[in-house]
């Protein structure tokens, strides 16, 4: 495992001598438009885990994505080597049908700290909650991106994100009420505290999301991948691209259902992906809104 390596994936050519937060901002940015978030294992009969030398194969000779556990392990192992203070810690993600959080920490962040600021960085939520710049740790400080306007709260030591969006211009009108379609113009994203997590807080949840019937992950095949205006997601057979505040205040939202033969020509052009074995998709509704 090498840094080198590891850029050349990315397309990152920039300084490796600074631990600012220009520097961060262009290495984190590198990498999501680069590196898919993705469960496709899962559903073409592989086991996702967690060695760090195992999703550091995967991301960067393989050329494939992963989800939280794998993308943010292998950025915080990236900046760590850079020389950044950089920790884990571990999040519960908000459910908007069950109008919860969840119940299990299930998702990795990294927290990056720069000249006494902290700051959260997550290249592995995906859709349109994928944060493009790090966010500084403060409450309630409105903090725009190109995807919508970005908030932490704070309270009794506990942090809550949650994103604004634009209005959205969806021109095929057969996808107007699709359940791929967030309704809510704020929404919570998901809730953390402050305290360090290591990649062994994760096994468990590790194997229950790729196994259990009540994991979205299982009930999805999900791959998206952040572009320089917006981004594109491949759910089951939908596949959407979103171009973000293409006119004032808007973001245009565009749908196409594909034909199976469709799928892995879909996947290499858009994502970059050839996947070893063959994808079984599948998009059970009512547990995914982008």
């Amino acid at each position: 495992m090498n840094l080198e390596e590891y850029f050349a994936r990315t397309g990152y050519k920039g300084s490796l001598e600074k631990q600012d937060l220009e520097t961060l901002t262009d290495i984190f940015q590198h990498h999501i438009r680069a590196v898919p978030f993705e469960n496709l294992s899962i559903h073409c009969g592989e086991k996702i885990t967690l060695e760090l030398e195992h999703v550091y194969n995967k991301i960067v000779r393989k050329k494939r994505g992963g989800w939280c556990m794998e993308n943010n392990q292998l950025l915080g192992w990236v900046l760590k080597c850079l020389g950044y203070d950089a920790s884990f810690l571990g999040a519960y993600v908000f459910n908007p049908h069950q109008n919860a959080y969840a119940t299990i920490m299930t998702h990795l962040l990294v927290k990056v700290v720069i000249d006494s600021k902290a700051y959260i960085v997550d290249g592995g939520f995906g859709v349109s909650y994928q944060m493009w710049q790090p966010m500084e740790l403060v409450s309630g400080k409105d903090q725009p991106q190109a995807p919508g306007v970005f908030r932490f709260t704070e309270k009794n030591d506990t942090w809550y994100l949650e994103k604004m969006r634009r209005k959205q211009y969806i021109p095929n009108q057969n996808f107007s009420n699709s359940d791929l379609l967030e309704k809510k113009e704020c929404r919570k994203v998901y809730m953390f505290s402050l305290e360090p997590r290591t990649v062994e807080d994760f096994r468990f949840q590790c194997t229950y999301l790729q196994t259990s019937p009540d994991s979205l992950f299982t009930k999805k095949s999900i791959c998206t991948l952040q572009t320089t205006n917006g981004f594109q997601a491949l759910i089951g057979w939908t596949l959407t691209e979103t171009t973000y505040n293409y006119k004032e205040n808007m973001d245009l939202v565009e749908f196409v259902t594909l034909e199976d033969e469709e799928l892995e020509k879909t996947l290499k052009e858009k994502f970059n992906i050839t996947l070893d074995r063959k994808l079984v998709p599948i998009n059970i509704k009512g547990f995914y809104t982008i």
